[in-house]
This record gives structure tokens, sequence and C-alpha cells, in this order.
């Protein structure tokens, strides 16, 4: 149980403070409005992302038998882990002179973004649903205790970031974040290398 928290916890840090589309539109709502605003956009995936869960189990569900198919969605689901650890590992810094947006940004626009990002529906399909899969056979409590601990880290991390940019913009640009993120790298590389390890060992037994 323990190690499936550490995992959501992890997994949801790591996407709640590297770069992308939706940290890029809680940095540029921070910068152009106030600290409110960028809080507003950290909030989106808790909205988006409730169908997309719902989605990811219904898929998992439908497979639970098929240990090729299983296999494979590990293997891309590895693959996928890995891709955002190189992505953590080579970062260098957060420009924010190119963060610019020409309407103001809400958790509307949040949502839109998160929304079409096909980041959500490759971790959940791929990562999450498994893990949830995982944690049931558990507990019901160990599988919402993982997605509570995702969201947590994930919301919360984007929090702290909208409000170290409201108060220091230069934050995104200095060496513990860039440090952290390539930490993050590791570990994420570290249980990419698990699911591709899994996804080995249910097509051994397909």
């Amino acid at each position: 149980m323990i190690s499936i928290l550490v995992i959501g916890c992890l997994l949801g840090l790591s996407a709640g403070i590297a770069p992308g589309p939706l940290l890029m539109l809680v940095i540029s709502e921070t910068l152009q409005h106030d600290i409110k605003s960028g809080i507003k956009v950290a909030f989106s995936p808790l909205i988006t992302d409730f169908p997309i869960i719902i989605l990811a189990l219904f898929l998992s569900a439908s497979l639970t038998e098929l240990n090729q198919i299983l296999g494979i969605i590990s293997i891309i689901g590895g693959c996928f882990i890995l891709y955002l650890a190189y992505n953590n590992l080579h970062i260098k810094a957060v420009e924010l002179d190119n963060q610019e947006i020409k309407k103001p940004a809400s958790l509307k626009n949040g949502m839109i973004a998160n929304a079409l990002s096909p980041h959500p529906y490759l971790f959940w399909i791929t990562v999450g649903a498994p893990m949830i899969n995982k944690a049931m056979k558990e507990n019901i409590i160990t599988a919402l205790l993982f997605i509570l601990c995702f969201y947590i880290c994930l919301v919360g991390s984007k929090i702290i970031l909208a409000i170290l940019t409201g108060k220091s913009k230069s934050f995104l640009t200095t060496r513990p974040y860039v440090y952290t993120i390539r930490l993050l790298g590791l570990l994420l590389a570290i249980f990419a290398f698990i699911l591709l390890s899994d996804g080995m060992k249910l097509l051994s037994q397909s």
C-alpha cells in the first residue's frame, strides 16, 4: 500500500512541476493577472480528468484477462514515463519571457488546455488505470488514496509554483527548481523500467 501511495505522489509531483501546456498557462495567468488566477488554472485537472479516468478504467477492466494486450499497454506506459523522465533530466530552466497570451486565462482556459492535451489520456490509460487496478487488489481505500495522493501533489505543486512565481518571477529559472525536476526525472526513469519489466513479464505469460 505504501509503495503505491509513494508512486502516486511521485507521479503527481512530477506532472505538477514539469513544464507543459498547463504549467505554462498557470505561469502566464499568474504573471499577467495575479496568484489567484494561476491557482484557478491549477485546479482544472480535477474537473477535466474525471471522465478520462472513467474511460481508462472501463478499457482496463475489459482487458483484465488479456495478458498480451495488458503487457503492450504496460510497455507503452513505460515508454511514456521514460519520455517524461528524459524531458525532466534535460531541462535547463523555464523561459518566462515567452509565456504571454492574448486573452486572460481562467479555469475555463485551463480545462480546455488540459482536455486537449494528450498527456492525461496517455497517463490514465497506460499508467494510472493499471495502478488503480493494482491498488484495488489491496482494497478500494488504497485505490482512492492513490488517486488522492496523485491529485494533491499535482494540483498542490502547481499552486505552490503559482505562488512562488507571483512573489518571485525568477524562481522558475533557479537551480533548485531545475535540480528538483531532474531528480524527479531520475525517479520516473526507475519507475518506467519497472513498468517495462512488468510488460515483458505479461507478454511472456500470454
